[in-house]
């Protein structure tokens, strides 16, 4: 099953240096998770082939412009090319009162239903159940209001092993209970071990986003042993005075968060306008965890 996230902007308050506001298109079994939607997000879904028709869920961290601004031109676009599937939208209460004001004053009646679930920052919630995935908001410490999220992959159920099935003559109507790891009991008696008849599955994936937030320990618990992070460093730690007047991170902090989660793999970005090159940020994280990635526009992570 997919489970990757390609990053479709990564600057931080503005566009610059052919680097664009927030938002990353996470693939998970061929469904795509819209998680933020700056300015531009729709030119960039155009430019690496995401697929509007095949996104059905959008999280919208914080009321920032550069997290949300994006989002009004999206949706209209969906409604001008003809969706009628509704769309299940995730975001703080406010976000409701800005569409609606906006759809309301251009006399715009979408041709589909959205599905707004709002967002409360006093504790951390089950936002999404369905049959691939969890989806948990993390509560976050920024100048407003602001949530990330943690997607994680069920269990896989166990695969089978098609020449064990035919070697003990093993009957479609055994296969799931099989697969979720029964034994196999042949006209005999005989109990075959159910290892002998199926292959383990992958571990389940994990992909945790912290959007904007002032560097702390209180979500790490959240966080540990994930796949992937996620995990703005706008700044880098020479300017630790002004990440935290601005509720921000610095690569050094989201390396250090990364090896006290224990995650596997740490992507950084959000970077802030005064970077026109990314290295010094990458060699900061680094040095504290190394198995870091920027999050360059157009490239595609695994979990």
């Amino acid at each position: 099953m997919r489970f990757e996230v390609t990053i479709l902007g990564s600057s931080s308050a503005t566009p610059i240096y052919n680097r664009n506001p927030t938002s990353q298109a996470l693939n998970i079994n061929e469904r795509i998770y819209l998680v933020d939607c700056g300015e531009g997000t729709q030119q960039q879904m155009l430019r690496f082939d995401v697929k509007p028709g095949k996104i059905d869920h959008i999280f919208i961290s914080h009321l920032h412009g550069d997290h949300y601004l994006g989002l009004i031109g999206l949706l209209s676009s969906m409604h001008l090319n003809g969706r009628k599937k509704a769309m299940e939208l995730f975001g703080p209460p406010d976000l409701l009162k800005i569409l609606t004001v906006h759809f309301e004053s251009s006399w715009t009646n979408l041709n589909y239903k959205i599905n707004f679930h709002p967002l409360q920052t006093s504790h951390p919630e089950i936002i999404l159940d369905n049959a691939d995935i969890t989806v948990e908001t993390i509560v976050l410490n920024h100048r407003i209001p602001c949530t990330g999220f943690v997607f994680r992959q069920k269990k896989p159920l166990l695969k089978l092993d098609a020449d064990q099935l035919e070697h003990y003559n093993v009957g479609r109507n055994q296969f799931f209970n099989l697969k979720q790891g029964a034994d196999f009991v042949t006209e005999a008696g005989e109990v075959i071990a159910n290892e002998l008849i199926t292959i383990k599955p992958e571990a389940p994936k994990s992909y945790a986003y912290c959007s904007d937030t002032l560097a702390g320990e209180s979500y790490v618990p959240q966080i540990q042993g994930v796949s992937l992070l996620y995990h703005e460093a706008t700044f880098t730690h020479d300017l630790l005075a002004r990440a935290e007047e601005t509720h921000h991170t610095t690569a050094l902090q989201a390396g250090e968060i990364a090896q006290k989660a224990q995650v596997k793999k740490l992507l950084i970005g959000h970077f802030s306008a005064r970077y026109k090159t990314l290295e010094a940020l990458l060699e900061e994280a680094r040095s504290v965890f190394e198995n870091t990635e920027l999050a360059i526009e157009g490239k595609t992570f695994m979990a």
